[in-house]
């Protein structure tokens, strides 16, 4: 099982990261030890003076596929879930200055906390666009969108990445974070919801 996270998915995000818009999805890898289940708490890395919360909506690959037409991708999502990519932004700074890739900065032990899963599509989502979400930190809402809002829908990144590596049950396509990131404490309390579900409720130690 892999992990697929989408950078820059986002308008807003991109303009407040003083990132370029893509013009098209640009994809990097977490392994499966970034995963943290059941609310389990986040621990702060020590290697880390800034890391930062990043919700995003993640679609839960059904069945194998390569090179896979748009017009046919949905039908390899079973169920969709929300997770936090955190990000340990001072070395993914120092990455990007350098020239060098990102994996230190995103793809660290505990790095990808995940909600349980719902099935999707499904009556009262029959597809992404209607998929709106929050964070709140602390209390106070810090991130909010719906599927909408994406630069590329699920479609175009499941016919975008499956080009290029096969997709296999069970993978997870992270798909962005919308703007209003920023650093998480030892003792915050983070819940993200789906609509009115709540999906995530930890706390960083």
């Amino acid at each position: 099982m892999k992990i697929i996270c989408i950078g820059r998915n986002y308008l807003e995000h991109a303009r407040e990261l003083n990132s370029p818009v893509p013009s098209e999805p640009v994809f990097f890898l977490k392994p499966d030890s970034a995963i943290v289940r059941n609310n389990a708490p986040f621990f702060l890395p020590d290697f880390s003076n800034e890391v930062h919360y990043e919700v995003e909506l993640v679609f839960r690959i059904g069945k194998l596929g390569k090179s896979i037409g748009e017009r046919f991708a949905m039908g390899y999502i079973d169920a969709v879930a929300l997770g936090i990519d955190f990000t340990a932004r001072d070395l993914q700074q120092h990455c990007k200055e350098k020239g060098l890739p990102w994996e230190k900065s995103k793809a660290f032990d505990g790095s990808a906390p995940i909600s349980r899963f719902l099935p999707f599509p499904s009556e009262n989502h029959p597809d992404e666009a209607g998929l709106c979400f929050h964070l709140d930190l602390n209390g106070k809402t810090v991130q909010k969108a719906c599927g909408a809002d994406m630069l590329f829908p699920p479609a175009k990144l499941i016919a975008h990445v499956s080009r290029f590596m096969t997709l296999k049950t069970g993978d997870l396509l992270f798909t962005g974070t919308p703007a209003g990131v920023g650093p998480v404490s030892i003792g915050d309390h983070l819940e993200a919801w789906l609509g009115e579900k709540k999906m995530l409720d930890f706390w960083v130690r």
